[in-house]
């Protein structure tokens, strides 16, 4: 029986050639012309969208779970893109090049989407009540419009006494106006 030591620095088999050639950069056979990118061929840049958008939502809808945000995550990254697609050194596939700006895009979204507060989040604190929605609930129907208009403000008594005090100066007014410009208004 061989022992081994935990602590001998040499493997227990024997040594033999890699087969492993080492790190290869590999380009995706369906990548467009990059030359053809990079002097501004419209139909690559076309084809490139075609082939690439299903996948960028998705990835997009991932982290942000917004179809309008994703979209515009999405949109973002291709304008990055045709900015800095000079820079580009085919270090990467151009997918791996093209998705990883879109990661970034989406989480720099993410963050300013979870800064934002939205207006229906808001809660009022009442003594006894605890938390609660500041509106209530049942005012609104299942698409979230109005289930029925909100009150008039002329009915408040505030309001009649505004509109009794115009009425009375309008009428001053009209008092002391020639009579000729009188009866035009009148």
């Amino acid at each position: 029986m061989m022992s081994v030591s935990l602590f001998s620095s040499r493997p227990p088999w024997p040594e033999r050639a890699s087969s492993y050639p080492g790190p290869q950069v590999v380009r995706e056979p369906s990548d467009p012309d990059l030359e053809a990118l990079k002097s501004g061929d419209e139909s690559a840049f076309e084809a490139l969208i075609g082939r690439y958008h299903g996948p960028m939502m998705r990835l997009a809808m991932s982290y942000l779970r917004d179809r309008g945000a994703a979209e515009d995550a999405v949109q973002e990254t291709w304008l990055t893109c045709l900015r800095t697609l000079d820079r580009f050194e085919g270090r990467s596939a151009l997918k791996t090049w093209v998705f990883g700006i879109l990661l970034n895009v989406a989480r720099s979204c993410h963050r300013k989407e979870s800064r934002i507060l939205p207006f229906t989040s808001l809660f009022r604190r009442d003594a006894g009540e605890g938390r609660g929605p500041t509106v209530d609930q049942r005012r609104f129907g299942g698409d979230g419009l109005w289930s029925a208009p909100p009150d008039s403000w002329s009915n408040v008594p505030e309001s009649k006494l505004l509109d009794r005090e115009t009425i009375d100066q309008v009428k001053a007014a009209i008092e002391a106006l020639p009579a000729k410009q009188r009866e035009v208004v009148i």
